[in-house]
């Protein structure tokens, strides 16, 4: 019985099939199944009922599941404190939204490198609604989200936050709300729906308000003048400074933008852990030299 044979067995058991742990351990689907089979062999029992739809665990794969479980936990100890972090290999799935991949990620992908010099990046920038999912159906390691994730599985490392500031073009001289559009973030977060509500209190159903997911487009329409809107000021800065955009107040400013960095606690992972202490510290540092 190797420690191969039980992470293949354990991500088989918490993904429910084949397929899920071969994508999971960049295996093929064959060599999963072969793992499998002979550490059944091996022990002389019957780990899984295959049927239709996911697997299900039988009593003997019940038992061998809280044994891997441990054993793996203890593996982690030791990388994490015995092993050097510069001889970690594999591949790291992050994922990001888009506010932060234009603040601080380059300097935390920089930090990683430097730690983990052989482990491969895997990086996928997106809403905060897909990154979620990603994490709880396990196709990230680790996310920087509008959190946290409301789910006993996952632990949330608070970042710092991104205050919000209006913009107009500054072709524009005065914003009438119930005039001119305003863009916001995709209709799915919560950045939208916060501003449509108080939208809605203080303008009433006269105010039009777009969404798009992508807020470099966004900032462009407000530099053309065709929509204002509030967004972090790291995202307006390149406009900011080409003098095409300029801050205004009409009044009420939306609550500051909330980040998390969001993994799944189990199976325990040094790596994850230690990326995630990475990211408040790079983060930490990109925000006191960016004051708002």
């Amino acid at each position: 019985m190797t420690f191969e044979q039980l992470r293949t067995f354990l991500w088989v058991a918490r993904l429910g099939g084949f397929r899920k742990a071969s994508e999971r351990l960049h295996l093929s689907q064959p060599a999963v199944s072969t793992r499998i089979s002979n550490l059944e062999d091996e022990l002389q029992a019957k780990l899984f009922e295959r049927g239709p739809g996911d697997l299900v665990l039988t009593k003997q794969g019940q038992q061998l599941l809280g044994y891997a479980e441990q054993m793996l936990f203890v593996e982690e100890e030791i990388k994490n404190r015995v092993a050097n972090p510069a001889e970690t290999e594999g591949l790291f799935r992050l994922g990001a939204s888009e506010t932060i991949a234009q603040a601080w990620l380059p300097r935390f992908i920089e930090a990683f490198s430097t730690q983990f010099p052989r482990v491969n990046v895997d990086l996928t920038v997106d809403i905060s609604l897909n990154l979620r999912a990603a994490i709880l159906e396990r196709r990230l390691d680790l996310a920087f989200l509008m959190g946290p994730i409301s789910e006993y599985s996952v632990k949330n490392l608070a970042l710092p936050q991104f205050d919000l500031h209006w913009y107009k073009s500054k072709q524009i001289k005065d914003v009438d709300l119930a005039e001119i559009p305003i863009i916001s973030y995709s209709s799915k977060t919560r950045p939208y729906r916060e501003l449509t509500s108080e939208l809605s209190r203080r303008v009433g159903p006269k105010s039009r308000v777009f969404s798009s997911a992508s807020l470099s487009a966004s900032l462009k329409m407000i530099a053309s003048g065709i929509a204002v809107g509030p967004y972090p000021r790291v995202l307006a800065a390149r406009h900011l400074e080409a003098n095409e955009v300029e801050e205004f107040d009409p009044g009420f400013v939306p609550p500051p933008l909330e980040f998390t960095a969001s993994y799944l606690a189990e199976p325990r992972s040094f790596l994850v852990e230690n990326s995630a202490e990475i990211a408040r510290d790079v983060a930490v540092n990109w925000h006191n030299a960016h004051p708002s």
